[in-house]
């Protein structure tokens, strides 16, 4: 396999070249986990993935429970399908909260605390409460808990997501609101550690390879012993290719779709370009840092072509290369799918 049929092959498997889901669950299921923290923007990595989406209607399915955001793999939220939620805090959980140890102990918060801070979060939320996380804060003040530092404050609901004590509930206007675990999520069979590995694996590859061992245990968490287990555990259902002399493993048999985009406005953090930790498949130019690459970019082709950003109704592109007359159609097509996701027309600018 070529570098131009591993990134062709990655816009098939990551539903960019073309999609048929309805529904963002199915975009969220697919692709395992979907990072979140920019929520607006991972609203439109998932809109880029479906066969026609809307803002309103992917905020509709966050505020229903049809997808959830919490704290997984990385510490950093995730947009997670309601079946998988516990059995991903349950394989990269204790992961997580080793990776946050250090800042614990700095914030001094210590298992004993979080005993308090669960309970007076789950006495708030019982009963199908969602409160937000000021109406919180001030509950565990009272209770007494110091919450007034903000990044304690975020630490003691990052371990409650970790717990599976709390998780995302609906949307007060532009404000996020927690939700208890247990009422938000429904009962799943739980997952043996090595069916959950074999299954992360499963997902990762299928939908994001053709990637390596070292994409995958960036983009899991999971040490490199234990993502070498969960490819292990994967068996025949995953398969080694060769590409530059480097490994890439991949799962055979991916349905290709007709492709239908050609370019794509990609939102900060989007899974095609945070899900790996060599990102240098698709750069042509060299002179972008790494959290560039993980900025908005605009790719044709399925490489890096520019960045773009969104101000006062208009678009702004600006080119890392020379743009073809075809480039610049396939762009303007891609200005228009984001239009269509918002709902509002915008100019088009390019900046030298």
């Amino acid at each position: 396999m070529t570098t131009s049929a591993l990134v062709s092959q990655r816009l098939i498997n990551q539903k960019l070249a073309s999609s048929n889901f309805k529904k963002p669950v199915e975009v969220v299921r697919w692709l395992g986990a979907v990072q979140a923290q920019d929520f607006g923007a991972a609203k439109w990595a998932l809109g880029m993935r479906m066969l026609t989406a809307t803002d309103a209607v992917i905020e509709k399915a966050f505020n229903e429970g049809q997808i959830l955001r919490t704290h997984v793999m990385r510490p950093t939220w995730h947009f997670v399908a309601p079946e998988d939620i516990r059995w991903l805090l349950q394989l990269t959980g204790p992961r997580v909260k080793a990776k946050c140890g250090s800042y614990f102990r700095k914030l001094e918060l210590d298992d004993a605390l979080f005993k308090r801070t669960n309970r007076v979060l789950t006495k708030a939320l019982s009963g199908g409460k969602y409160l937000t996380r000021a109406a919180l804060q001030k509950l565990l003040n009272k209770a007494p808990v110091d919450a007034n530092d903000p990044i304690r404050l975020s630490h003691i609901f990052l371990r409650a997501e970790l717990d599976q004590v709390v998780c995302s509930g609906p949307r007060v206007g532009k404000q996020f609101t927690y939700a208890l675990f247990d009422e938000r999520v429904p009962a799943t069979k739980p997952l043996d550690r090595d069916e959950a590995l074999a299954k992360l694996a499963l997902r990762y590859f299928t939908s994001h390879g053709p990637a390596t061992l070292q994409d995958f245990v960036w983009w899991s968490g999971l040490t490199v012993a234990d993502a070498q287990l969960s490819i292990a555990l994967a068996g025949r259902r995953l398969e080694k290719v060769l590409i530059n002399n480097k490994g890439y493993w991949i799962a055979p048999g991916v349905k290709q779709n007709q492709p239908l985009y050609s370019a794509h406005l990609l939102p900060a953090f989007d899974e095609y370009t945070v899900a790996y930790k060599d990102r240098e498949d698709f750069v042509e130019q060299r002179s972008m840092t790494k959290m560039g690459l993980l900025g908005p970019l605009i790719v044709t082709g399925g490489h890096l072509a520019g960045t773009w950003d969104k101000k006062s109704g208009r678009i702004t592109i600006q080119p890392l290369r020379t743009l073809t007359k075809s480039d610049k159609t396939a762009i303007s097509a891609a200005v228009a799918r984001y239009e269509n996701f918002l709902g509002s027309s915008m100019q088009q600018k390019y900046e030298k």
